[in-house]
């Protein structure tokens, strides 16, 4: 039986580079059955030193996780306390509205404005809601799931300008698909105290399993970074990964140049076909708006060919499918598919 071309669920499909698969070649007894002593050295970790010097920012304030998703749990219930406001994207990952209520806060959402062809944040609106309600903590997504698209750092400048009371959480985690810069952070944290940016190895870097993420804080955030150390250390094998893959430069500079033709070869396709809408995207997906007439059909189609991706349930993306982006030939696989659907005698009397 063919295995199904999972494509649901954002995983970088190219892999982690090959020099992370070297290193699990090597694990020894020291990175199994002994603790860390980098703290002897003044540092959490020989990876969060690397990562503060990439970044160009103090190590005191890069922190490490288990995935972005853990920063996000622990920033929320640094600062969030009970009856308190978190405000996040409506049209987003559905933990972000959730987490307030692990701590006894509320979640007070807003909206993300369709364009023709992308979403966008509505930086005015955003910034009545927040005069309005006076959220402890505000949190923007860029690139957002599932509609890719990401936030303009001269907006995010006019929103932690406005946001000075709160803490500002900006979640990266599919950074890298588009942009692969690194020095911007350290002008943001440098000049917003109350920024909080969180990164992740799960997503560009493919080390999802491995589950590794990281924080750069502001400089008044520092009773997150105290919430956040961990005396003991952290994973060392997770942590030697994460090394190699910042040692492998090209071999994800690679990823990001075909993604970006990839998607290109996405919004060429779907751009021809009546009824159909594809959203552009910064991340390793795209948001696709389909006649939800076909839905049964485009089900069966996919499951007859073993390929699986999102179809969504949210009122507002009712008639929409996210699909995650593979390697090249899955790519070119999966719009193969397509177009025999589109082609087929079922959809055309639908």
């Amino acid at each position: 039986m063919t295995s199904p071309l999972l494509l649901d669920r954002n995983e970088n499909l190219y892999g982690p580079s090959p020099k992370c698969f070297e290193i699990l070649k090597n694990i020894t007894l020291n990175e199994l059955s002994i603790y860390s002593r980098d703290f002897q050295r003044g540092v959490k970790s020989r990876l969060s030193e690397r990562l503060a010097k990439e970044l160009g920012i103090p190590e005191s304030q890069l922190l490490l996780s288990e995935g972005s998703e853990d920063m996000l749990k622990q920033a929320v219930h640094c600062y969030l306390g009970p009856g308190e406001k978190i405000l996040c994207p409506d049209q987003s990952w559905w933990y972000y509205r959730t987490v307030a209520s692990e701590v006894g806060g509320e979640t007070i959402t807003y909206r993300l404005r369709e364009s023709e062809r992308s979403f966008y944040y509505d930086v005015d609106e955003l910034i009545g809601l927040y005069q309005k309600v006076s959220p402890r903590v505000v949190l923007i997504a860029s690139p957002n799931n599932p509609t890719g698209n990401s936030f303009r750092d001269k907006d995010l400048e006019r929103l932690t300008e406005a946001f000075r009371e709160s803490i500002v959480i900006l979640d990266e985690a599919y950074w890298g698909f588009t942009d692969e810069t690194i020095n911007r952070i350290a002008g943001l944290i440098g000049k917003y105290r109350n920024l909080l940016i969180l990164r992740t190895f799960s997503k560009f870097y493919a080390l999802a399993g491995a589950r590794i993420g990281f924080a750069a804080a502001g400089s008044s955030l520092s009773r997150l970074t105290k919430f956040a150390s961990r005396y003991l250390g952290y994973n060392r094998i997770s942590e030697e990964l994460a090394l190699a893959a910042l040692d492998s430069h090209q071999y994800y500079h690679e990823i990001n140049r075909n993604m970006r033709n990839d998607r290109e070869q996405w919004y060429a396709f779907f751009d021809k076909l009546a009824g159909w809408t594809c959203f552009r995207s910064d991340a390793n997906f795209i948001l696709v708006r389909y006649p939800i007439k076909v839905k049964k059909l485009l089900q069966k189609h996919l499951t007859q060919n073993s390929v699986v991706i999102k179809f969504l349930n949210e009122p507002e993306f009712i008639d929409c499918i996210r699909i995650t982006l593979g390697t090249t030939d899955q790519n070119a696989l999966v719009r193969s598919i397509l177009a025999s659907f589109v082609q087929s005698r079922e959809y055309s009397q639908a």
